[in-house]
C-alpha cells in the first residue's frame, strides 16, 4: 500500500519530466510551445467568460429565488420518496449546471442529516455518477465553436438519469 502511496504522489512530477525530457531531445522550442500554449489557452478562456458568468449567474438565482426549492416540492409530489428523496432534486437539479453550487447543497444535506445518513451517502453518489451537462457542453463546444450538438443533450440527460437511479439504488444498499 506505501508503494501505491507513493507512486501516487510521484506519478504527476515524473510525467512532465518525461515530457520535459523528450521535447529536449527532440530538440523542441519547449518554452516558446509552452507560452504559445497559455497565450491559446488565455483567448479560449476569454472567449467562454461570457458563458460561465451566465451559467453562475442563473444558477445563483435560481437558487436565490427558492425557485429550486418550489421545483423540488412540486416535484416531490409526482416522484414518490421512496424512488427518490424529494431533499436531493435541487441538488441533482443544480448538479447538471454547475458542481461548485451542487456541493454547497450538498453540504446543507450533509449538515441536516449527516454524511453517512441515507440521503448524505445517495447525494454523495449522486456528485460521482453525474456531470455538470451543460457547463461542460457550453465550455466544450464554445470553446471549439460547435454550433449543432446533435444528441450530445439528450444523451448526457439519459447517463445523468442513468446516474442518478444507480445512486439511489447503491445508497440505499449502504
Amino acid at each position: 500500500m506505501k508503494l501505491l502511496l507513493y507512486i501516487s504522489d510521484a506519478i504527476i512530477p515524473i510525467l512532465l519530466f518525461i515530457i520535459l525530457f523528450h521535447a529536449l531531445l527532440g530538440k523542441g522550442r519547449v518554452y516558446e510551445d509552452f507560452l504559445e500554449g497559455a497565450k491559446d489557452g488565455f483567448h479560449t478562456v476569454i472567449g467562454i467568460m461570457p458563458t460561465l458568468i451566465g451559467l453562475m449567474c442563473a444558477v445563483g438565482v435560481l437558487r436565490a429565488s427558492g425557485f429550486l426549492t418550489d421545483l423540488a416540492v412540486w416535484l416531490g409530489k409526482i416522484i414518490p420518496e421512496d424512488v427518490f428523496p424529494s431533499v436531493l432534486l435541487p441538488a441533482a437539479i443544480v448538479k447538471m449546471f454547475s458542481s461548485s453550487a451542487a456541493t454547497g447543497l450538498v453540504l446543507d444535506i450533509f449538515k441536516e442529516y449527516g454524511p453517512d445518513s441515507s440521503n448524505g451517502l445517495i447525494v454523495s453518489l449522486m456528485g460521482s455518477c453525474t456531470e455538470t451537462i451543460f457547463y461542460t457542453m457550453s465550455v466544450y463546444f464554445m470553446s471549439v465553436g460547435i454550433r449543432k450538438t446533435r444528441w450530445t443533450l439528450a444523451g448526457a440527460l439519459v447517463a445523468t438519469l442513468a446516474g442518478l437511479i444507480a445512486s439511489v439504488i447503491l445508497g440505499r444498499m449502504l
